[in-house]
């Protein structure tokens, strides 16, 4: 059963009624709302305490399975889950398809004790915006929430190597439905992001396409804006969960 943000564990009832009303941590209306999957009890009173260290965080609830995690983000509305796997109720990562359904607009930071390539992969292509290993020092889980929280990717210091090796990987399993030509992107454009996401710097690509270092800069503003994104993690993601065409 799920603890509440008390000393004491709660009988059952109303538990996210409850919780919200008990909450004090953050409760400025700046505050980031945040709700905590995890079956654990004591992880979640790691994160807890950790949570309520942080004043512009505000914890409105927490779970120990993934129905009342999707119930909670229907209701609640929450900026951000924190979403420990493996989850008792729905198997492995799907019932991030659930949460995503529950509330289009919540971002999800899974929390896993799994490394494995396959997991995180797919978590990132059912809407984790960030994947982080429970073994984690404190400093990098808040690094990775607050990187989430302002719209990026986190995978970690690894993370466009990562994906470049999924995307190796998943590459002659590709369904080919979309081509980089289909979100308004030049042929020039196109080969840039094949390259980029095969992990070439801006010096490496300005050495292979015979064009300056500043030129390749102002060929990735453009394509981030068109895609709208900010970032090589999130160029590699987009690459991935919209079966692009991937690097050889």
């Amino acid at each position: 059963m799920a603890s509440s943000l008390g000393k004491r564990p709660r009988e059952k009832g109303d538990q996210a009624r409850a919780l919200a009303s008990r909450i004090t941590t953050g409760s400025g209306q700046n505050s980031t709302r945040i709700v905590i999957a995890d079956a654990d009890s004591f992880f979640r009173y790691g994160l807890r305490r950790l949570l309520e260290s942080e004043p512009d965080f505000r914890l409105i609830a927490e779970v120990e399975d993934s129905a009342k995690a999707v119930r909670l983000a229907r209701q609640l509305k929450p900026d951000l889950v924190l979403l420990g796997l493996p989850l008792s109720g729905r198997a492995g990562v799907e019932v991030l398809r659930d949460l995503v359904m529950a509330s289009s607009t919540v971002r999800i930071v899974v929390l896993t004790s799994s490394v494995e390539k396959s997991v995180i992969v797919e978590a990132l292509q059912l809407g984790a915006h960030g994947v982080v290993q429970k073994g984690s020092s404190p400093r990098v889980l808040m690094e990775s929430i607050r990187r989430v929280i302002d719209g990026q990717y986190w995978l970690g210091p690894e993370g466009l190597a990562f994906i470049v090796d999924a995307l190796r990987e998943l590459a002659p399993r590709g369904s080919g439905a979309h081509s980089l030509k289909d979100y308004g992107l030049t042929p020039r454009e196109s080969a840039l992001i094949t390259r980029v996401v095969a992990g070439l710097s801006n010096r490496d690509l300005g050495r292979e396409f015979s064009i300056s270092e500043r030129t390749v800069k102002h060929h990735l503003t453009n394509i981030y804006e068109k895609l709208g994104i900010s970032s090589r993690l999130e160029l590699a993601v987009f690459t991935l969960n919209h079966h692009l065409s991937a690097p050889g």
